[in-house]
């Protein structure tokens, strides 16, 4: 059996040209799933962003929410309703969006990384105008999702001054329209479209699935595009895992380098998929 010592040493050299190949380069990572209820988790994953950031990659954090908003909802009385998958938002129910999403999940997210000895900023799309939201339309007439938006615009300075000053952005997927109302966005739209304005090295979306698995339930990774139709035609991609795949391709298709969606369940996730030769999840790429 090796020495402990030399199996630690031999981790961190494994590490190195994925830390030389990918310094100063910056990385839009979709928090959400188990990874930001469970607290052994929570404190691994701000540990990952903290280093990521302290070895000269530039992490850039969207969250999600939805359990946090479920149980706002329910404690105030107001009963959740979904409609082809999505929140259905009145403008009470945007409110309390706001309140969970761009306050009290946004900050838990900040003072952890904070913690660990980051320099996290909480932000939501209205700030600095970083996104125009427009509204989300069912396509059916008699279909409403309410303050239920999607990405119209994005105006990357915000972060990219954060970026250049240090620091770690944490982003909430709210944004407001022209007219100034409020939307809540999907988060992991809102990550695949934030990696494409700012040119980013990797998307990496957290999930609670160890990724695309093939019908024998083993873990497919270095995907392309036509491997993926392939794999949607056969129904091996289906249900919730189309989203991801699709937002994951969208972002390679245009500009990103390369897409991760990962196993959130798993410590240290972020680290073992971008700094190991073996990673634990898919990777998507072009062609």
């Amino acid at each position: 059996m090796s020495n402990p010592t030399q199996h630690v040493a031999k981790i961190l050299i494994e590490a190195l040209p994925y830390i030389q190949r990918f310094h100063g380069k910056t990385i839009v990572i979709k928090y959400g799933g188990n990874a930001m209820v469970d607290e052994t988790l929570k404190e691994s994953f701000a540990r990952d962003v903290v280093l990521l950031k302290l070895v000269g990659l530039n992490p850039v954090v969207v969250h999600g929410g939805g359990p946090q908003i479920s149980g706002t909802l329910k404690r105030v009385g107001k009963q959740s309703e979904f409609i082809d998958g999505l929140r259905v938002t009145d403008s009470e129910t945007m409110e309390i969006v706001e309140m969970v999403l761009g306050g009290l999940v946004n900050q838990q997210i900040v003072n952890l990384i904070n913690s660990h000895g980051g320099r996290a900023v909480g932000l939501s799309g209205k700030d600095g105008g970083m996104i125009e939201a427009r509204k989300l339309s069912s396509g059916k007439a008699d279909v409403d999702y309410g303050h239920v938006g999607e990405v119209a615009a994005i105006n990357p300075s915000v972060v990219e001054t954060l970026e250049e000053k240090r620091f770690i952005p944490v982003i909430a997927p709210i944004a407001a329209d022209k007219n100034g109302a409020s939307y809540n966005i999907n988060a992991d739209s809102v990550a695949g479209a934030l990696a494409q304005t700012l040119g980013a090295e990797k998307l990496v979306l957290m999930t609670n699935t160890a990724g695309v698995l093939d019908q024998d339930g083993s873990l497919l990774t270095g995907l392309t595009a036509q491997q993926i139709d392939q794999l949607s035609a056969q129904g091996i991609i289906d249900g919730g895992m189309v989203p991801k795949v699709t937002c994951a391709l969208n972002a390679v298709q245009n500009g990103v380098r390369t897409a991760h969606i990962i196993d959130g369940r798993v410590e240290h996730a972020v680290l073992l998929e971008l700094l190991t030769d073996k990673g634990v999840g898919t990777l998507i790429q072009p062609g």
